[in-house]
């Protein structure tokens, strides 16, 4: 049995408050950890209106009071808009309020445009190129190790200091990021729901004829995260993809905002006869009823050799996607795990 996950983006949809988008991820997080899933992430986007999900590490300090056993984790801190060290403080109070219970996964794409990026951090062009050398100095700090040797911030220390710390990730969609954390000895994310799959193959390849193991990560740990979304039969689960797809092809365009109900995505496809696009979407996605959909997947993690996956799914109502991840994780038997796992059927 695979371990699973899961990826919250804290999507806007029609008719939310977005606060109460912030609260849904929340109760996502309580949800999954009594289906017995491994981590529940969050992402960081900015200046964006479809993905509200700005603040991986506050939102992360809300889950670990009202959670127990979950991993929580960030998928991901984009670094170049942050100092290592203000990071590693944040990572390191995480740490001291859910012990051995925080991922702390990384990226260097921006999540934003050039014009946001620049309002986060002005230097952060400059940052970008020094990423290495920052992920080095951000995992020294968090794990309460010394800096290399002559480092001007040497004598600093990331408090609270404890026992424990962070298990780092390198996320990524390049063999970049795969050859980085091969380099670095810590696991590595592919983000296959930004690529489709393209390029997937090569990064793990490189990442793992590359790792070098170190006292704290002995091997390769892959996790591949998936757009997946699965419901009691392939039509229903279809239509409820139509949000995210015409949401997807609008995009393409240039347009962006909240994702719309099923019925209006459809009349928004059909009135631009955007079928093709939509019906060709779906048969190439991980989308329909759980046989179907977990076949496909299984398929990926065997030609692939991945040690866990993470799903992440859209949806405009909220039962329905809580219902897709009840059926993801008895598909799974990852209840099986959590005896704490309580009927949190959504009918």
């Amino acid at each position: 049995m695979k371990e699973v996950s899961i990826l919250e983006q804290s999507v806007s949809v029609e008719g939310k408050p977005q606060s109460v988008t912030i609260q849904d991820s929340i109760n996502l997080a309580k949800t999954a950890e009594k289906l017995g899933y491994k981590r529940f992430w969050v992402s960081e986007h900015h200046n964006h209106p479809t993905i509200v999900g700005t603040a991986p590490e506050v939102l992360m300090a809300a889950i670990a009071t009202q959670t127990k056993n979950i991993r929580i984790g960030s998928a991901g801190i984009m670094l170049p808009h942050y100092s290592p060290f203000k990071v590693a403080e944040q990572f390191r109070v995480l740490e001291a309020l859910a012990p051995n219970r925080i991922d702390l996964g990384l990226g260097r794409a921006p999540g934003s445009d050039g014009r946001t990026a620049l309002a986060l951090n002005p230097n952060s062009r400059n940052d970008s190129e020094q990423f290495p050398g920052h992920v080095r100095d951000l995992m020294a700090w968090v794990n309460n190790e010394k800096l290399i040797e002559g480092h001007p911030f040497g004598s600093l220390i990331a408090q609270p200091t404890s026992e424990t710390g962070p298990e780092m990730w390198m996320l990524g969609t390049s063999n970049y990021g795969a050859q980085l954390a091969a380099y670095l000895g810590i696991p590595y994310c592919f983000a296959h729901f930004i690529t489709n799959g393209s390029g997937m193959k090569s990064a793990i390849e490189i990442y793992k004829s590359e790792f070098q193991p170190n006292k704290k990560y002995k091997k390769p740990r892959v996790n591949v995260c998936l757009w997946a979304l699965t419901a009691k039969t392939n039509d229903e689960a279809k239509y409820l993809f139509s949000s995210r797809a015409a949401w997807k092809i609008g995009r393409d365009i240039g347009h962006l905002g909240p994702i719309t109900d099923p019925d209006n995505a459809l009349n928004i496809i059909n009135s631009n006869n955007w079928e093709n696009e939509y019906n060709h979407m779906y048969e190439n996605s991980l989308v329909g009823e759980i046989n179907y959909t977990k076949d496909k997947i299984d398929k990926l993690i065997k030609e692939n050799d991945v040690d866990e996956i993470s799903i992440l799914s859209w949806c405009h109502d909220e039962n329905a996607r809580i219902k897709s991840y009840e059926l993801f994780s008895n598909a799974y038997e990852l209840n099986i795990k959590n005896t704490n796992y309580k009927n949190v059927s959504v009918n």
